[in-house]
């Protein structure tokens, strides 16, 4: 099969906009409806799915769809939404050292750490984002004796937020397990593209396909900061003698607003392949050659296990395959894996028998 460059080529319309994904500690979440399933590839090779309902509150109060704020109702979500999937790929890989909470019990500290590590998420993001910028274009504001027009401030601070990005995009992805992620990520982008296509989904397809996509996070946060610096021109010439701290209050004010916007652009981006939406989209794209990575067969399947799993009407043998919990170890495997242990810890104490005993 010809490699798929363009994202939009040969689509089903019936098919886009029907799954997306996200992806986690050695694996893929995939999200069709309500249903979000999580696949995750164990240190043995075997792999470990995990299936939860999501129920969006847009579904609720429908005045929560009109456009803006369904964009910042949808962040939000998606925000609750990535901390409970990371939480539940660490308890599927085990990353608690092997003890279980107790069933039907969510551990009152992960709870709390989770809240915390959110709100201390959102403030660095604040604080690279807004803030540090506009401190720069302050400073240069400031050395050049006030002789800089708002609009190059604006743009200034445009391009110290995109550098900032770009910056902090690179260097996590020298870390070896956030590189795997981005491999992972590859792997979701390639198996919604070959899905959405109508083709077979099987590794060797998606493998042919591409790892960007319009309607990537990455490209959303792309889409913001190019969106904010269109208004950081309008407030700097509404507002040229503001101070800067009413200046940072007002950035962090209007940030639902252009979550909002680059939400509706994305959507747009991802039901349209014209020459506009192309041009728009060609940054975020880009911006994914830094977020994602050319995956493995192996992790191939790991996302279109998940696919399968969350659409599992459109393929019936994945509905046998989830509801007969296949990847689960069965009785005999776990009593065998039980009986080594056994084996394995009381070998000292013959030993300890045996040297007393000489």
């Amino acid at each position: 099969m010809a490699k798929c460059n363009k994202y939009c080529n040969d689509k089903d319309p019936s098919r886009l906009n029907k799954v997306g994904g996200q992806a986690v500690l050695e694996g893929v979440m995939m999200k069709a409806g309500s249903r979000t399933v999580t696949t995750c590839r164990k240190d043995d090779g075997s792999l470990v799915v995990t299936d939860a309902e999501f129920h969006s509150v847009r579904k609720k109060h429908k005045i929560l769809n009109i456009p803006i704020l369904r964009g910042i109702i949808n962040m939000v979500e998606m925000l609750i939404l990535s901390y409970k999937t990371l939480g539940a790929s660490a308890d599927a890989l085990d990353l608690d050292d092997g003890k279980k909470k107790e069933e039907g019990k969510e551990s009152a500290t992960v709870t709390v750490i989770m809240i915390i590590s959110m709100i201390l998420g959102v403030a660095l993001s604040i604080g690279l984002f807004i803030v540090l910028p506009n401190l720069i274009s302050g400073l240069v504001k400031y050395l050049s004796n006030d002789t800089v027009s708002p609009t190059w401030l604006a743009v200034i601070e445009g391009v110290s937020k995109v550098l900032i990005f770009l910056s902090y995009l690179f260097l996590v992805g020298l870390i070896p397990d956030i590189k795997r992620t981005f491999m992972y990520h590859g792997a979701e982008h390639k198996s919604i593209a070959c899905f959405e296509s109508g083709t077979e989904l099987t590794p060797a397809n998606a493998k042919s396909y591409t790892r960007f996509h319009p309607r990537c996070g990455t490209s959303f946060m792309f889409v913001m900061i190019l969106l904010g610096v269109a208004v950081g021109m309008i407030i700097n010439n509404a507002f040229p003698d503001l101070g800067r701290i009413y200046l940072i209050l007002i950035r962090i004010g209007i940030l639902p607003l252009v979550i909002g916007l680059g939400y509706e652009f994305i959507m747009f981006a991802g039901k349209h392949d014209n020459a506009f939406t192309r041009a728009l989209s060609a940054p975020g794209l880009w911006v994914q050659r830094l977020t994602t990575k050319e995956p493995t067969e192996d992790m191939l399947e790991v996302a279109i296990t998940s696919i399968k799993c969350a659409l599992r009407d459109e393929f019936p043998e994945f509905r046998d395959f989830y509801e007969n919990r296949e990847w689960e170890p069965k009785v005999e495997e776990i009593t065998e894996e039980i009986t080594e242990k056994a084996d394995e810890e009381s070998a000292p104490e013959e030993e300890i028998k045996n040297d007393e005993v000489l």
